[in-house]
């Protein structure tokens, strides 16, 4: 064989130039049989040859040999070490040529060829993108679409599979196929053809190439790919098929507006029946469809109108569906559910209604069950979920005396930020307004030491964020003497000051309306603490900032005048230049800043 081939490839070194037909097929059939021996060899003896620059000239429309020759150069650059050598030989030019020609063969051999060459290489893709290849493609798959006899099929199925290798993780040729219209043609593809067990397979990795894109979700939007997908999902029984579908459906159900038409298809009730089928196995495969499954059905709920859909004023089947996976003795499911709920619990009506019909208790059993090293993301989700239905002023009370505040501080001892960061959340919602649970909170020595570590909590922002404003929140709501003393005795009142002076305003503000009540109800107590911190300069500074927000000015000379009844304080006030700016405030636009300032500036006055 070793010989056969040396002289084939001298013979055609000879012949290419100069050949009869005859004697042209029998060394390209010479070297078929010797790549489908032993590929890797040959196409090293092939590249030593210096043939490819030959096949160049042989690759005309007219010849009788172009196929051969096309599929020699498609086997060859199954091996990475031949796609270089193919582009540097001048091939990609002559066979983006060949895809205008009318011959099927040709264009089966000719996809080929382009599709090898531009697998994983960077240099292929770009002469490919030179010669205008990819349209040429496009097109060719717009008109054969429609056609259903095999070889035809055969030939979409590579040129599917060409464009896959063109453009696969390269946003930029990515989006060129998206503007040339590729994702209609697909989707229509996919529907013609759905009985065709590899043209289907190669549009689905089309798909999944392409759906990453945001440009490419909106193109989907406007075709039927929901109820396609639907329709094809329906038919699998083998985990893999399945798969390949979950991983188009995660990234098109980001797209709010297929979102809805996936809920619309029917997605939802496939959803559930998996569930249902792989809940109480332990095989691998069924495990992971019962994540994938329950996870889309999530992310189905995180657009407004496909989430409202499904709740149907808290009667809807799905929803009562997933409410029952809550006490599941299946972690995933309890995840789901508990996720589920947070996305249910996005507008006030259905936080009320799901609060009335006892989701509380559910939630809280949940979490009773992942107390003692419990499942960190299960705590973090029915947190979530708690959070979400303390918004309305309505439950808040129904909440507390349900116990939920006793249910969420067990977590207090948690060391993961994102439960810390729940905990928070949870807390500074319930107590928005509610005076005695701020009181009972804020006297809780345990709950207010944790609060002034993770003040410090410097590696979350989240964390010691909310630390700081729940601090502030549980001061702000109860405006109680018991509680200031108590967060003063913890070494609260630095991280108030630093709150000051954070680039939001709304947590400025929050730290300066909790500072002048301490100053108006227990100054004494907090004195040092507050000489300490320096907060007589921070207003000083936030006052003279042009940039600070008017209610900040209006608040920092409110929290002045409160802070001149003691007498260190007083002294710090009249060291500065108060006065000053104080007086230039009477000019603000602000009215209530401008009043502020007038009697602002007759306290120092009087008091000077």
């Amino acid at each position: 064989m070793a010989d056969n081939l040396s002289d084939a490839l001298k013979k055609l070194k000879i012949t290419a130039t100069d050949s009869t037909a005859d004697s042209l097929e029998g060394c390209l059939d010479c070297l078929l049989q010797a790549l489908a021996q032993n590929n890797i060899e040959t196409s090293e003896k092939i590249q030593k040859s210096g043939i490819l620059q030959v096949f160049a000239s042989l690759l005309t429309p007219q010849s009788s040999s172009t196929a051969k020759v096309a599929n020699i150069i498609a086997e060859v650059a199954k091996n990475e070490f031949m796609r270089n050598p193919c582009v540097d030989a001048g091939l990609i030019p002559p066979l983006v040529q060949l895809l205008n020609c009318k011959d099927q063969e040709v264009l089966l051999q000719t996809g080929r060829a382009l599709g090898n060459i531009c697998y994983d290489s960077h240099e292929g893709r770009s002469a490919v993108d030179h010669a205008g290849g990819a349209q040429i493609v496009v097109d060719q798959l717009r008109s054969l679409c429609s056609k259903t006899d095999p070889a035809s099929e055969k030939l979409l199925t590579v040129f599917c599979g060409m464009l896959v290798n063109y453009s696969n993780e390269n946003d930029t040729l990515q989006s060129q196929l998206i503007n040339m219209g590729v994702i209609p043609t697909l989707v229509k593809l996919l529907g013609i053809h759905c009985q065709n067990a590899a043209l289907t397979e190669m549009c689905l990795v089309a798909f999944g190439n392409l759906a990453e894109l945001e440009s490419s979700k909106e193109q989907f939007a406007y075709t039927n790919i929901a109820e396609e997908l639907v329709k094809l999902f329906k038919k699998q029984i083998e985990h893999d098929k399945k798969e390949m579908i979950f991983e188009v459906l995660a990234p098109l159900a980001e797209n709010d507006v297929i979102k809805l038409q996936l809920v619309e298809a029917g997605l939802v009730e496939c959803l559930l029946e998996i569930v249902q089928k792989t809940v109480d196995s332990d095989k691998e495969d069924d495990i992971a469809e019962l994540k994938t499954a329950s996870d889309l059905m999530v992310l189905l709920l995180l657009g407004d109108e496909s989430m409202q859909k499904l709740f149907e004023g808290g009667k809807g089947s799905v929803f009562q569906r997933v409410l029952s996976w809550i006490p599941s003795n299946n972690h995933q499911l309890q995840l789901a559910g508990a996720l589920a709920i947070a996305n249910f619990a996005r507008n006030d009506g259905n936080c009320i209604h799901m609060v009335d019909n006892g989701i509380v208790q559910k939630l809280m059993d949940l979490l009773d069950r992942h107390v003692e090293d419990g499942n960190v993301t299960v705590q973090h989700a029915a947190l979530s979920a708690l959070r979400n239905l303390a918004i309305p002023v309505v439950n808040k009370a129904k909440m507390l005396s349900a116990g939920v505040a006793e249910a969420v501080l067990k977590f207090l001892r948690s060391e993961m930020p994102p439960v810390q960061f729940k905990l928070l959340g949870t807390l500074r919602m319930l107590i928005d307004a509610q005076a005695d649970a701020a009181e009972q909170l804020g006297k809780n020595v345990k709950l207010v030491e944790r609060l002034v570590e993770w003040c410090e909590a410097k590696d979350h922002a989240g964390v010691m964020g909310e630390s700081n404003r729940l601090l502030s929140a549980l001061i702000r709501h109860s405006k109680s003497k018991d509680v200031i003393r108590t967060i003063v005795q913890s070494g609260g009142i630095k991280h108030l000051v630093t709150m000051a002076t954070s680039e939001h305003v709304i947590m400025q503000n929050e730290a300066l309306v909790a500072l002048a009540l301490i100053a108006a109800l227990e100054l004494v107590t907090a004195e040092k603490d507050i000489e300490n911190a320096q907060l007589v300069q921070i207003l000083h500074r936030l006052l003279s900032d042009e940039r600070s927000a008017p209610e900040i000015k209006y608040n920092s000379m409110v929290l002045i005048c409160a802070l001149m009844g003691s007498e260190p304080l007083h002294k710090e006030v009249q060291s500065l230049s108060f006065l000053e700016v104080v007086s230039k405030l009477r000019s603000h636009e602000n009215k209530t800043v401008a009043q502020q300032a007038s009697l602002t500036e007759q306290r120092l006055v009087v008091e000077s």
